[in-house]
């Protein structure tokens, strides 16, 4: 279910983080330090191709924070659920909102987040009732499914929102 909290439960909010990752991972899992939030940022000003460059800047940031090489299936599983809700903010941001503005993604021990800011004024849902046999439509269908929480940030005064999702880290 989607949420208009700014946050999810625990958050608190934006952090700054290294891009880069720290330390080897510890049993196969992210190579995050302790209690430290990684972060990367991604603008689209003046690119074309932004799925393809999304996810491949996401693949990058898995990479750098040890989530790939994925060590087992259910690594790999959590690496590619990553990949999918990245595609599939930045195509909803594309066909609905005049294009994405903005990638963030960041991740703990514990989480990680992707937000896609636009330009758009609509809000985002699941398609109701969900028909899995008909095309289009299952995007964010897809990203309830995969992730723990996701909603929308709106900023007073400013045009445009921040779709955020977060998906567990890998055990």
């Amino acid at each position: 279910m989607s949420t208009t909290r700014p946050y999810s439960p625990g958050d608190r909010g934006p952090e700054s983080g290294d891009g880069g990752a720290s330390g080897a991972p510890r049993d196969g899992g992210p190579a995050v330090p302790s209690g430290r939030r990684q972060a990367r940022r991604l603008s689209f000003d003046g690119e074309s191709g932004v799925v393809p460059l999304a996810r491949d800047f996401a693949r990058q940031a898995l990479h750098a924070w040890g989530w790939l090489p994925a060590a087992s299936a259910d690594q790999r599983a959590a690496a590619e659920d990553v990949l999918l809700v990245v595609s599939e903010l930045v195509t909803n941001a594309c066909l609905h909102a005049e294009g994405p503005d903005e990638l963030r993604i960041s991740c703990d021990n514990k989480v990680l987040r992707v937000e896609v800011s636009d330009r758009g004024a609509g809000q985002p849902a699941p398609r109701t009732p969900h028909r899995a046999g008909r095309p289009g439509g299952h995007g964010m269908f897809i990203v309830q499914r995969l992730c723990l929480d996701w909603g929308v940030v709106r900023t007073p005064g400013v045009t445009g929102k921040t779709v955020w999702a977060e998906l567990g880290a890998p055990a």
